[in-house]
């Protein structure tokens, strides 16, 4: 480890001359004039010096040591704000702290000068940035390849409890500090047109795309800065540009606004994350943003593999692409294009490299959310990748005659082309039949997607499908977000644990301490004033640090439940109200959650949920035993606030419809204890900490398709539970909606009217049952303090570092680069 190395490395007078320097040239302020953003920004160009100049040295080296390096592409990468991460990792925090005292800063208000790079949405996005925090920390070489985008997903505000969607402008109008414009390394990107066939010199007849258009790809790359080494990788992110961005003889005619068209057109491929696809145009410009996404990465794949003196034949030996989730998936008809077509490979050449290139994550056992495309959209926007995909599925349906002769249920099953009205390209079709390895992201995951899933992929392809459970960076969700705990574990346990989670077990030693029990909870106790800080500061929310803070934060889905939560709270509320024996321990629940702008019903529970929270926060009935608080514009620097804080962490997926959650192990980590359905990772945790560690409600997998089958009435459960009756019917009522009643009766109507899809009544008693057994235990704060210093102590498996080890050892084949 060269930790201590970078740390002496470190000369204060020059890095002070170089934020003077940037104040000045780059950002025309004088020490007088400059605001704190002023120096946040000159700050972090100082600082993107060094891992700039490390990121070029790493290259460097693993082009001459022909290193095997993983290439990571995906839609999003959720990194969150990167200077204090970075400067930890760079051994740097107290040095630049002491610097900037030096010249007047706090570097505390500096950091939340930061705004959080809106480069992804959920779950997907935060996992692809903890595997690259542990791909540069285990110094695996690697390439994150993701988009540049302007505004992102949405910024969230709430008016009058509805979600409003704003712009998010995350680079504001100076730039982000951290990113390096690489314009050496421009991509051109074919789209439209047509193919045509011709002969080549050997008279042989081949096939070529003529492109209807070009944009180009200009790179942006962010470092991702090893732990404790040397190493900075890239995240290499695209931005669309038009080739030709203004016309100046439209200009001259006057027509302003036509002469800079395509600089419009093509600006709109990496606005925003997700284009809204409800509509034919929105559905073009995301095939097309996923298309400009591969095209672009590929390409530079392929500059740097030949750029470093290697063959074509050579690439799957040197790279591996992994393609996390669906979103990247037209990468495998253009590797093939490229290779036959530009490097005149014959088919089963290209198909040996391509197929050998390509690995592929499987993160939803949902239906709806595997992706697909239609097959007109595909031919005209990508003409010559719709032949090669066509010939893909004929070669493959060849192999399923072979397998089950003159079965036509199997082939429609497993065929990549969808028939129906409308022909769709299945895209996890394709990745299951063009990748080398299928994996999902939790033991249970990957074991239904072998069953339920794809079992007839799995008969196919013996050992293709496999399971790696999903990790978090112990580096950012405890050493950085968790200084208070950080610095209890370090103290018992060594320094050396962010790289080495496993460690961390040795803190259960010390779980009957009492004294040491009480050192924990303390830290705790601080990190909810924190959050509590923040709640009355920003939302004038008064908070008692002794209450439960229960909390809720991910994306908003009916199958992840927020609304089963919901019913919960309103449940509380009536025997709050109704019932004066009804006792229960003060708790505050906290939700953070985006709906995605076309999804109805998900704006109505966050619609619902902050009604409620409105009416019980300031209902002195309650005698301030009941709050609820939720926090707009969810976003990874809240998160590194909320989970510290929680007590209680709210996993309550329907059972196999969650693949892993990452949420979960952030949590538990950090000392909160789990409810959760038999879901995802929840199980393996469940493993790992033990029955009494965690509560685990609500029906198994079997039983939910069990329940299903036999014919499921939400009506049976309405009838048979009052306080389900009472938490229901008081929706249709005007309680938290005065004057306008019925406000709320769409959750109610889904659930009931509606077929209830994600089972929330089902689980419901089981639910409720569950939660008065966490307030029950949670009255005993020693056994509480037992079971929360377990949770922290046992949860090394879900490192993301362990995560990448396996992906390295069991699909990359790929090791670390040499001291």
């Amino acid at each position: 480890m060269s930790m201590n190395g970078q740390t002496k490395k470190f000369d204060k007078a020059a890095f002070k001359a170089a934020v003077e320097k940037h104040l000045s040239t780059t950002y025309a302020h004088t020490a007088e004039t400059a605001t704190t953003r002023s120096w946040y920004l000159a700050m972090g160009r100082a600082l993107a010096e060094i891992s700039t100049g490390s990121l070029l040295a790493t290259e460097q080296k693993l082009a001459a040591e022909k290193a095997r390096s993983v290439n990571y592409l995906s839609l999003e990468f959720l990194i969150g704000r990167l200077t204090g991460n970075n400067l930890i990792s760079m051994g740097l925090y107290e040095n630049v702290a002491e610097a900037m005292e030096e010249l007047g800063q706090n570097l505390t208000d500096l950091l939340e000068e930061e705004r959080d790079p809106a480069l992804g949405n959920g779950g997907l996005g935060r996992l692809a940035a903890c595997f690259m925090d542990s791909l540069a920390a285990q110094e695996y070489p690697a390439v994150g390849y993701g988009l540049h985008y302007e505004y992102g997903l949405f910024r969230q505000s709430f008016v009058d409890g509805r979600q409003v969607e704003a712009p998010d402008a995350w680079r504001g109008l100076e730039g982000y500090p951290w990113e390096v414009l690489r314009p050496e390394l421009s991509q051109t990107v074919s789209l439209y047109g047509h193919v045509e066939t011709y002969t080549d010199e050997q008279g042989n007849a081949c096939r070529r795309w003529v492109p209807g258009m070009t944009v180009e790809g200009v790179a942006w790359d962010l470092p991702i800065v090893g732990y404790g080494n040397d190493s900075v990788y890239p995240l290499r992110l695209w931005e669309c540009r038009s080739n030709a961005p203004f016309n100046l003889a439209r200009f001259n005619d006057g027509d302003y606004v036509g002469s800079q068209y395509p600089a419009l057109e093509a600006g709109n491929v990496t606005k925003v994350l997700y284009p809204n696809d409800n509509h034919d145009q929105g559905k073009a410009l995301r095939l097309m943003q996923q298309y400009f996404h591969c095209a672009c990465s590929v390409a530079d794949i392929l500059r740097r593999h030949i750029g470093a003196g290697n063959t074509i034949e050579d690439l799957a030996k040197l790279e591996t692409i992994q393609l996390n989730d669906t979103h990247p998936t037209i990468a495998i008809p253009e590797l093939m294009r490229i290779l036959i077509d530009e490097y005149k490979l014959g088919w089963d050449a290209a198909w040996a490299i391509s197929s050998k290139t390509f690995a592929y994550t499987n993160h939803t056992l949902l239906p709806e959310a595997l992706e697909t495309w239609s097959e007109s959209l595909i031919a005209e926007m990508l003409p010559r990748h719709m032949e090669i995909i066509f010939e893909i599925n004929h070669r493959f349906m060849k192999l399923v005659e072979q397998t089950w002769p003159g079965n036509n249920e199997v082939k429609r099953k497993l065929s990549i082309i969808q028939e129906g009205p409308q022909r769709m390209v299945r895209m996890a079709n394709l990745c299951v039949v063009s990748t080398y390895a299928v994996n999902g992201v939790a033991a249970l995951h990957s074991d239904l997607v072998k069953r339920d899933l794809f079992p007839e992929f799995n008969e196919l392809f013996p050992g293709r499908l496999t399971n790696v459970t999903n990790g978090v960076t112990p580096r950012r969700w405890i050493k950085y977000c968790n200084p208070g705990l950080s610095a209890l574990i370090s103290e018992k346990v060594g320094e050396d644990w962010p790289l080495k989670l496993e460690k961390v077990a040795d803190l259960a030693e010390f779980a009957d301490d009492e004294a040491f029990q009480k050192r924990y909870m303390a830290v705790k106790k601080e990190n909810k004033q924190r959050l509590a800080d923040w709640v009355k500061e920003n939302m004038d929310i008064d908070l008692d640090t002794n209450a439960i803070f229960d909390i809720q934060i991910k994306r908003l889905h009916e199958y992840k439940r927020q609304h089963l939560n919901l019913l919960h709270i309103l449940s509380l509320y009536h025997r709050l109200i109704n019932d004066p024996t009804f006792d229960m321990h003060p708790r505050v629940f906290f939700f953070g959650a985006k709906a995605a702008p076309g999804y109805a019903l998900a704006k109505d529970i966050i619609f619902a949920i902050n009604k409620v929270a409105e009416k019980v926060n300031h209902d002195p009935r309650l005698k301030g035993k009941l709050k609820v608080v939720f926090i707009p514009d969810y976003r990874v620097s809240l998160a590194e606030i909320l989970f510290p804080a929680a007590d209680v962490s709210e996993q309550i997926s329907t059972a196999g419809k969650e693949a892993s959650g990452t949420g979960n192990m952030k949590f538990a980590m950090n000392g909160a204890l789990t409810i959760g359905t038999m879901d995802g990772a929840n199980v393996e945790m469940r493993e790992e900490v033990g029955d009494d560690n965690i509560f685990i409600f609500g029906l198994l997998v079997d039983e939910v398709q069990k329940l299903k089958q036999e014919g499921y009435d939400p009506y049976r459960y309405y009838h048979a539970d009052s306080l389900l009756r009472a938490a229901l019917d008081v929706l249709e009522t005007d309680e938290f909606t005065p004057g306008y009643p019925g406000q709320l009766a769409a959750i109610r109507q889904n659930l009931l009217d509606g077929g209830d899809p994600y089972l929330v009544l089902a689980d419901f008693a089981d639910y409720v049952k569950t939660h008065e057994k966490i307030d029950a235990e949670y009255r005993d704060q020693k056994t509480w303090a037992r079971k929360a210093i377990l949770n922290t102590a046992l949860m090394s498996k879900f490192s993301s570092d362990r995560s990448i080890r396996d992906y390295a050892n069991n699909i990359w084949k790929l090791a670390p680069v040499s001291r």
